[in-house]
């Protein structure tokens, strides 16, 4: 996969038959950081594997939270190093009490289920 670009998901999203119901769009972006969340140790790269099957499965059901328009989810696989872009996702939505829990939720559940990162 290439790289991540908001701007590509924003265009995405106002192509949406449904944008007219949108009030806003909010984002998570995660990148590779310099350390192991689990025990502070230095990370140099990661390695991610992805189940599709599972992201495509967390964004059905993340779906259908009221005003909830749209979801975009784009996971890179593969070795990277510090600050690179892995994961991007975007939630709009009708208002922010929507679409901020459903950001949260849908960013926690890609990440326990769906991703697979091994640190070195």
């Amino acid at each position: 996969m290439k790289d991540i670009s908001l701007d590509e998901l924003v265009e995405e999203i106002k192509n949406h038959p449904d944008f007219s119901k949108v009030g806003m769009i909010a984002f998570h972006l995660g990148v590779v950081r310099g350390f192991a969340r689990s025990n502070g140790r230095s990370v140099e790269r990661l390695e991610v594997e992805v189940d599709h099957q599972m992201v495509k499965q967390i964004i059905e059901e993340k779906k259908k939270a009221p005003g909830i328009v749209e979801i975009l989810i784009k996971v890179r696989e593969g070795v990277f190093k510090i600050a690179e872009p892995l994961m991007a996702v975007a939630v709009a939505g009708d208002i922010r009490e929507h679409v901020f829990p459903v950001l949260e939720d849908t960013v926690n559940l890609i990440k326990t289920k769906a991703v697979k990162k091994k640190e070195e």
